[in-house]
């Protein structure tokens, strides 16, 4: 079968690529991004045509349509999480660009498409009550990530010509997108080489928790969606939930120090406010309003069943964090090692 990839450079468009390039069912493979690897690219993005395109512009889908042509399915990858300070941009890139995948599937007649939605799209949840994909996706109003989540929810609600699913993931790590994932939440001045037990006590705000997929088990859950030709909403997690000992356990050798929400909240605001800190604090309230996964419903019609631990993950994605870890492909590759 031929498959589209939009956003195939980043970090689950390389876990995919990765997963595809092993499959004999998907026998054809285009990728579009606005960065393109060097020609010829390197595994795993060498398993793939490559189409330069910008989805945000208007002129974009023409250029879609085309990269679509023959295509039995498009999984839609492409999203922005930076610049953070510039929110028209980040709602171009993540709603119109979402659209214009949308009015392309149309125009080149493919009737599949799988798009990469998020826990962030999710309603705050009182409790660690672990909640299916029947929960509400209102996202969280302090958060232009959560925002555009919910209204890119919105517009596939919208969506009756296709068949549409829609991958709800926890945070996604892997080693190879340590450098990117560093660069987008942590930023030049926390010391990246300390994360691997050194760092003195790991600050972690009360109450917060988090759920974490390996890449490659994400990039499974995908091939599933595709083949299998699927339709609705899934949830995707690995085993188990990160709390503060978790990390302390991985990144500061057990060291924590449990801070009040209330107390970062006006200091990660600041440093945001000041281009210190890279993400805001939307990011916070997200994290700590999200609710916990239920991922029944892919064990049961996507066979997920993950080979990496949420703990597992996350020591993978810190080995790559401190070791400067990267590939070929720009929004991947190593820049800064401090």
């Amino acid at each position: 079968m031929r498959v589209v990839v939009v956003g195939g450079s980043g970090n689950v468009g390389t876990a995919v690529l990765r997963r595809f390039a092993a499959d004999e069912t998907v026998t054809s493979v285009v990728a579009v991004a606005r960065r393109v690897p060097s020609q010829p690219p390197p595994p795993p993005y060498d398993v793939a045509q490559w189409v330069q395109c910008d989805v945000r512009r208007p002129y974009a889908v023409e250029q879609l349509t085309s990269a679509f042509a023959g295509a039995d399915s498009v999984v839609h990858l492409g999203w922005a999480i930076q610049p953070s300070h510039d929110r028209r941009l980040l709602h171009d890139v993540n709603v119109t660009g979402t659209r214009n995948v949308v009015d392309a599937c149309r125009r080149a007649g493919v009737r599949h498409l799988v798009v990469a939605s998020s826990v962030g799209a999710y309603s705050p949840a009182p409790d660690d009550v672990p909640r299916g994909e029947g929960w509400a996706t209102d996202g969280v109003a302090s958060s232009s990530y959560s925002v555009d989540k919910a209204e890119v929810e919105r517009l596939l609600d919208d969506v009756s010509d296709l068949t549409v699913a829609r991958l709800r993931t926890a945070l996604v790590f892997q080693r190879p997108a340590g450098q990117q994932i560093a660069r987008y939440f942590l930023g030049p001045w926390v010391p990246k080489r300390a994360l691997r037990g050194y760092l003195g006590t790991l600050p972690w705000p009360t109450g917060l928790r988090l759920q974490a997929v390996h890449g490659s088990d994400v990039a499974a859950a995908y091939r599933e969606a595709v083949v299998r030709h699927v339709q609705g909403a899934f949830n995707i997690a690995g085993p188990g939930v990160l709390r503060g000992q978790d990390v302390a356990d991985v990144v500061a050798r057990g060291r924590l120090q449990e801070v009040s929400p209330a107390a970062v909240r006006p200091l990660l605001t600041a440093a945001w406010h000041a281009r210190v800190a890279p993400v805001g604090p939307g990011w916070l309230d997200m994290a700590l309003a999200a609710p916990l996964l239920d991922t029944t419903r892919a064990g049961r019609e996507l066979d997920f069943r993950p080979q990496w631990s949420a703990v597992d993950a996350l020591r993978d994605l810190v080995d790559g964090i401190a070791s400067g870890a990267g590939t070929a492909s720009p929004p991947l590759h190593p820049r800064h090692r401090r």
